[in-house]
């Protein structure tokens, strides 16, 4: 990144910290078509992305149905946490559940359950699949039953031990998914429950997900080593910390983000070193900073990722409350710079306002955004959609905005403000409304076409490349103007371009 330190110690000189609407990278000689460019990144040490987008952890952007859609897509869902801890575990156990290869832990019902019950139970949590062990209150399985057996049984009333299968096939731990699609195929089973040499119960197969990995997981899901979608969760540092923890490490949560404004204190620092001295096995990303040295402390107590940014937010009003925080692109840059060779991703939080700035943050050193925004207002956000007239809206807020403190004791501790919703609050965030999007993968596309032209005009194949080609240039107000649409009466908004 040798072009890169140039730049920004020349802007250090000047005293100049530079966000993205001042900077533009210098196009290159390319052989890099930007569909052969490979977007993939981390988002800590151990979560590997297939491309550099994760949701924000708030209230009207991330619950489970987007979780589900941006590991599916590739990237990862990071679910808030102004959820109670098991509202919030819940959640997880929805994405985790989603898409399984081998279930050690799944839902079984029980021989003295209705019909109507498991029915109920199952839409209430939002299922997608209709097979389960059966138990007989002894921990016993005892049957299974499986879609059609609800599909042909025109009772609800009757007990799931009417409607069951009693003859179980079953396999050893040995097994593994080979042997397990033949079996099930061999049988015509939909669920092949597993038991160890002591007729213990251990887990599921279910037909739909070895059938999956048998043909090939698509390549671009965000999958964990149990053929799982990864899940991601917020957490703070105050109270409930020790019962959210251990309820989302029960449902098998792949990283936590500890969500505070300010990251670089001792609280930050001992909750890390707490997590990963108690739940080795999950990541912990840490934030948020905007200076290099918070970023070596951070790594020096154990964060697997970095979270960058103290107010770029478009809800955000942190800096002009608070006269603090350092322009998103240079602060960026700083922290990247800092823990260089330390293995620690960093991801660049807030600020993007389009595609571009997304190959801007991974220039400058990230290997991942998180947006807001971008993905308020789609189907798979939190809320409803609101209808004004024609237009279609749904609520977007800052978890810093006084709505939010008001309603969420988790808002109140990420800005260290009061233990109740009836002291004096000061927030430092808006609440808003953005026009419903539709699917987020429709937006996804969009700002991924975009990453991979910027890519391609640098001439990088991959993330690594991106780094180690970038050079900039600083842009006047002019240039800015120059780069928008200009000179026109009017024109008509693009899918990736749309009026302020």
């Amino acid at each position: 990144m040798k072009k890169c330190d140039a730049f920004f110690a020349k802007m250090d000189k000047l005293g100049l910290a530079l966000s993205f609407g001042d900077v533009r990278l210098r196009t290159q000689y390319s052989n890099v078509l930007p569909q052969t460019a490979d977007l993939g990144g981390r988002f800590s040490r151990n979560i590997k992305l297939h491309i550099p987008v994760v949701s924000s952890p708030m209230d009207t952007v991330t619950e489970s149905k987007m979780a589900i859609a941006m590991a599916l897509l590739g990237g990862l869902g990071i679910i808030h946490k102004s959820l109670p801890p098991e509202i919030q575990a819940a959640e997880v156990r929805k994405v985790k559940h989603y898409l399984n290869a081998f279930i050690s832990d799944p839902v079984c019902v029980s021989v003295n359950d209705t019909v109507g019950a498991v029915l109920k139970m199952r839409a209430e949590k939002e299922y997608k699949f209709f097979s389960f062990p059966v138990e007989d209150g002894k921990g016993n399985i005892v049957g299974i039953v499986t879609e059609n057996s609800f599909k042909y049984c025109d009772d609800e009333n009757k007990k799931v031990s009417d409607i069951m299968a009693k003859e179980i096939v079953s396999a050893g731990p040995d097994i593994g998914v080979m042997g397990a699609y033949q079996k099930m195929k061999d049988n015509h089973k939909n669920i092949l429950p597993i038991f160890d040499a002591h007729g213990l119960f251990l887990g599921i197969y279910t037909w739909v997900d070895v059938e999956r990995i048998i043909s090939g997981n698509p390549r671009n899901y965000t999958l964990d080593a149990n053929g799982q979608l990864r899940a991601g969760a917020a957490i703070g540092v105050g109270k409930d910390l020790v019962e959210r923890l251990a309820a989302l490490a029960k449902e098998k949560v792949d990283v936590v983000v500890i969500d505070t404004a300010h990251g670089d204190t001792r609280t930050m620092v001992n909750t890390i070193k707490y997590i990963k001295k108690n739940y080795p096995q999950i990541d912990v990303v840490a934030g948020n900073i905007s200076e290099g040295d918070s970023a070596k402390r951070l790594v020096a107590a154990g964060a697997d990722g970095i979270r960058v940014g103290q107010g770029p937010g478009s809800i955000c009003t942190t800096r002009v409350i608070a006269g603090v925080g350092c322009p998103q692109v240079t602060a960026v840059y700083k922290c990247a710079k800092a823990i260089r060779g330390s293995d620690v991703p960093i991801c660049a939080d807030g600020g993007i306002e389009h595609s571009g700035d997304i190959v801007i943050a991974l220039a400058v050193g990230a290997e991942n955004v998180m947006l807001g925004k971008f993905l308020a207002g789609t189907t798979e956000a939190p809320g409803d959609v609101i209808y004004s007239g024609e237009r279609q809206m749904k609520i977007y807020r800052g978890m810093g905005s006084l709505g939010a403190m008001i309603t969420s004791q988790a808002s109140r501790e990420r800005y260290g403000q009061g233990k109740s919703a009836l002291d004096k609050l000061v927030p430092e965030g808006v609440e808003g409304m953005v026009d419903y999007k539709g699917d987020v993968a429709a937006i996804i596309i969009q700002l991924l076409g975009g990453v991979a032209s910027g890519f391609g005009y640098v001439g990088a194949k991959n993330l690594l490349a991106l780094h180690s080609r970038a050079d900039f240039f600083r842009i006047s107000g002019a240039g800015l103007a120059e780069s928008h649409p200009h000179g026109l009466l009017s024109f008509k908004d693009a899918p990736n371009y749309h009026h302020k």
